[in-house]
């Protein structure tokens, strides 16, 4: 199962790029897609009771891994679909030929292998290096369109992601030297790094922890090196937009949670809370502050992801089962919700042709499935119950408090208030306002796919099932 679920987007890809573009070769993408979640479900079970491995453990899968690849295989397949009316719309008004059509389905299907790579590897190099391969293949994805404003956050998002990287390689280095003079052991599985941690260095590890930080923090898109965010999001088609704000920088963040459990192992927990702490207090500030302050519904929508990914970093500083538990729950309501909203923004941008808040009106009486996806999306993604960030955004401030950070709850739950009203207002406008155009139905094809996403964001916040074990087991080992 291990080899499956890498080699079948891989081979999805490689018929992708080498097929003459139909139709079919975006249906083939989308059961690419389900088979992966398929296989995530099975991986999901199997690591509960074992540990499923392949290539001599080279790759392997625990309960953290398996939660990471069915958020990879959802947020995946709904992108899958949205991209077939995506590439529908392009061709038939000539926005992009066949050729270009065929690479953006070979693309897409190349980066859910490297996010799938990811969280498989046992070896933090070569996670690093699936992380890395995200960079090289989205670049191409968020510059699809090939518009001005296109390329510049294709170029921006791979010059500063690539300072970052580099920044995460410097890190891990960092790690294999602690390691290589610690207790013998010159290793860079992670596993034997964890177990080896109370050996190394401290001054060197406390050293790699930091970089580490700063460049896995520009991919999950933590401030200061976050500035590729907004523009890559409102750039790029929705489909990778949904991929990336959905799952990439949650992928970003679970390589940043690997590399926690050894530096906590290492160093203990003072160090690295306060620097997860700095992080996630500092992102928190600057999303909200930009937020608040949009007028485009896609960059605002960015800003957002910047802004949850905030307040993952603080529950990472909490460190408790409970705060990592609400840290996974909220890795998979964000990657559903974010996903929804994104596919959607994408819809209306095709309706009304504008990614302008001010442009667009009257959305629920002109568009009432549509706009009815956007309003339970933005309800799930403020927190409001029963959507599952409720449930995960309440446990990472009473995991706060309980670890004597009540001041950091408070903090916390502030920026949640102003995010509410910096999402509502443009929301209320966008959804209530004068209708401008005839009532017309949203597909069926797209509503019922989004309609099951909220549906199962909706019983995820009533009774975490079937994934509270996983995010528990999950959690359990991030600690």
């Amino acid at each position: 199962m291990i080899l499956a679920i890498l080699a079948l987007p891989l081979l999805a890809g490689v018929i992708s790029a080498l097929a003459p573009w139909r139709r079919g070769v975006a249906l083939l993408g989308v059961a690419s897609l389900a088979g992966v979640l398929v296989l995530a479900a099975l991986i999901g079970r199997a690591s509960l009771v074992g540990a499923p491995s392949a290539l001599g453990g080279s790759l392997g899968a625990d309960p953290l891994s398996a939660l990471m690849l069915l958020v990879i295989g959802a947020v995946g397949l709904l992108a899958a679909l949205g991209g077939v009316r995506y590439l529908d719309s392009q061709l038939e008004r000539g926005a992009c030929t066949s050729r270009q059509a065929s690479l953006y389905a070979a693309l897409v299907q190349g980066f859910i292998a490297a996010m799938i790579l990811t969280v498989l590897a046992r070896n933090i190099a070569v996670m690093w290096v699936a992380v890395e391969a995200t960079t090289v293949v989205t670049t191409f994805l968020v510059g699809h369109r090939r518009t001005r404003g296109a390329l510049e956050a294709s170029w921006k998002y791979i010059i500063i992601c690539s300072v970052g990287i580099a920044l995460a390689f410097l890190g891990t280095m960092l790690l294999y030297v602690a390691a290589s003079h610690g207790h013998g052991t010159a290793s860079l599985d992670w596993a034997t790094l964890v177990r080896e941690a109370p050996h190394l260095n401290h001054a060197v590890v406390r050293l790699a922890f930091s970089l580490i930080v700063l460049g896995y923090g520009t991919k999950v898109g933590l401030a200061p090196l976050h500035s590729w965010l907004p523009d890559a999001h409102s750039q790029a088609p929705a489909p990778v937009s949904a991929l990336m704000s959905g799952v990439l920088l949650s992928v970003a963040f679970y390589a940043l949670l690997r590399c926690r459990a050894i530096a906590v192992a290492a160093l203990g927990t003072d160090f690295v809370r306060t620097t997860l702490l700095i992080s996630g207090l500092v992102t928190l500030g600057v999303a909200v502050t930009m937020l608040l302050h949009q007028s485009d519904y896609k960059r605002m929508l960015a800003y957002s992801s910047m802004e949850h990914m905030g307040l993952l970093c603080l529950g990472a500083a909490a460190g408790t089962p409970l705060a990592l538990a609400a840290v996974l729950l909220h890795v998979v309501g964000h990657g559903l919700a974010k996903s929804v909203l994104f596919l959607t923004a994408g819809e209306i941008v095709e309706a009304d042709g504008t990614s302008q808040i001010a442009g667009v009106s009257g959305l629920l009486v002109r568009r009432p499935a549509l706009g009815g996806l956007f309003a339970v999306g933005l309800a799930a993604l403020v927190g409001l119950p029963p959507f599952s960030l409720f449930a995960s955004e309440l446990g990472v401030v009473r995991a706060l408090s309980a670890a004597g950070l009540a001041w950091v709850s408070a903090l916390a739950l502030a920026a949640l208030a102003f995010v509410v009203v910096g999402l509502s207002a443009p929301a209320a406008r966008m959804l209530l306002g004068p209708a401008t155009t005839a009532p017309q139905r949203a597909p069926f094809s797209f509503s019922v796919p989004m309609g099951v996403a909220l549906g199962a964001l909706a019983l995820l916040g009533v009774v975490a099932w079937p994934l509270s074990s996983l995010i528990h087991a999950g959690a359990a080992v991030a600690l």
